[in-house]
């Protein structure tokens, strides 16, 4: 069972300048994110660069994920894969090796109809015991999970939350009208954080908690404690920050952030690459900026 509730890091893959896993980097940002308070842990996301890891790896993050976090909060398994035996398989092999739920994208590499995105989320559904979020990210994916789609797919009890990523921030209020408790809803857009959350998101499944994570868990305690004007002054800090998130080069722009934070490298693996010239200067800028004005932060573990 998991509390569909809080602020769950989309974990960075860390590597070594060899383009090996970084097992033990990886190790000091979970332990990091853990230290901050964090609800869970998202594995093989966009940040997560999944797409250019092989089975094998993939397989040893899972492990070393469940290893680190030893029950204390859930892993969560992002699935965007090809063919929906594919994601059938990912799942299945996630609930046996212990891993807590799976976050969905629809079908990828195809723009698939309503009715085909319906019953690809059921299948998976279906072939699984594990607590289910689904991910709708119109802008970067194409494909909208509308609230009729939803209604279809509640029939499925581990169906149980939404990563709400279309940028039209009304939505988490459509969707609590719609469906209630039923539904949990995350905001995926950093940028829309703290509103989110004040209009009635769940939780908040974030980017650049990966290198600031007592900063975003202290923005969610404060706005459920109803401390909005303290969490209003951590997130105008934080702004500029967030901003990188929303970036083809999200992954470039939030290592940077974990160097400065000391629980990153800047490693990414091809096609990508480090960010280079006045790109990569603006980014430090910003960075830097941020760091030499970062925030006290209240007592917020114990609100």
């Amino acid at each position: 069972m998991i509390h569909w509730e809080g602020v769950m890091p989309a974990v960075t893959t860390k590597f070594t300048s060899n383009d090996e896993l970084d097992l033990v980097t990886f190790e000091k940002n979970i332990n990091a994110q853990m230290e901050a308070g964090v609800h869970g842990i998202i594995l093989g996301g966009t940040l997560g660069e999944a797409s250019t890891l092989v089975q094998e790896e993939k397989e040893i993050l899972i492990k070393k994920t469940l290893l680190i976090t030893d029950g204390k909060i859930p892993v969560i398994i992002n699935i965007a894969e090809q063919s929906t035996k594919q994601a059938i398989a990912v799942a299945k092999h996630a609930e046996s090796v212990g891993a807590n739920g799976l976050m969905i994208l629809p079908p990828m590499r195809y723009k698939a109809t309503d009715f085909e995105t319906v019953t690809y989320f059921a299948e998976i559904a279906k072939n699984t015991s594990l607590p289910i979020m689904i991910y709708n990210n119109p802008i970067d994916y194409k494909i909208d999970v509308t609230l009729e789609m939803l209604e279809d797919l509640i029939k499925y009890d581990n169906i149980q939350a939404v990563k709400e990523s279309t940028r039209d921030i009304t939505n988490v209020i459509r969707i609590k009208n719609r469906f209630g408790e039923r539904l949990k809803v995350f905001t995926g857009v950093d940028t829309l954080g703290l509103e989110s959350l004040v209009i009635g998101a769940d939780g908040w499944v974030a980017g650049l908690v990966c290198a600031y994570p007592a900063e975003t868990v202290a923005i969610y305690k404060l706005v459920k404690a109803g401390k909005i004007e303290d969490a209003l002054n951590i997130y105008r800090w934080f702004m500029p920050l967030l901003e990188l998130d929303i970036s083809p080069q999200l992954v470039q722009n939030i290592k940077l952030a974990e160097v400065a934070t000391g629980i990153g490298t800047e490693n990414v693996r091809a096609p990508r690459l480090p960010l280079q010239g006045l790109e990569r200067d603006r980014v430090l800028n910003i960075i830097n900026t941020a760091m030499k004005n970062r925030p006290s932060l209240p007592d917020y573990k114990n609100l």
